[in-house]
């Protein structure tokens, strides 16, 4: 159950964040021609993404309770299964988006790495403090 409570909660704080990116940077900057360069894209895209990956699994790890947290094979389930199964969602939804051996695949693969990354590295700063 302690999974599942995890779970819900990044999925709330993706989705919420992706809206929110969606709407306040995305669509008012990119427009409905979307990014014409790599420097937009990253700008627009890819760093506001980095942060949606980093708020939520940052917050499903805070509410992954003792004494599971300390087994790291699960916290790290708790944490990064939401943003990992958003990015296979992506996948398999829109392949064209993501071509495996273009350039955006390779940029968001390593958005879910370094937004998994800091979110769990933020995690264990506060949750020692």
């Amino acid at each position: 159950m302690a999974l599942v409570r995890s779970w819900a909660v990044g999925i709330v704080v993706l989705v919420v964040a992706e809206y929110l990116q969606m709407t306040l940077v995305y669509g008012p900057l990119a427009g409905p021609e979307g990014v014409g360069s790599f420097g937009a894209a990253l700008a627009l895209v890819h760093l506001p993404n980095l942060v949606c990956v980093v708020l939520a699994t940052w917050a499903a790890a805070r509410v992954h309770p003792e004494p599971w947290r300390e087994t790291p094979a699960r916290h790290l389930a708790a944490a990064c299964t939401v943003p990992a199964a958003a990015q296979v969602l992506l996948l398999a939804l829109r392949p064209d988006v993501l071509d495996l051996a273009g350039p955006a695949f390779w940029m968001s693969t390593g958005v879910l790495l370094a937004g998994c990354a800091a979110g769990l590295l933020l995690d264990r700063l506060v949750w020692t403090s």
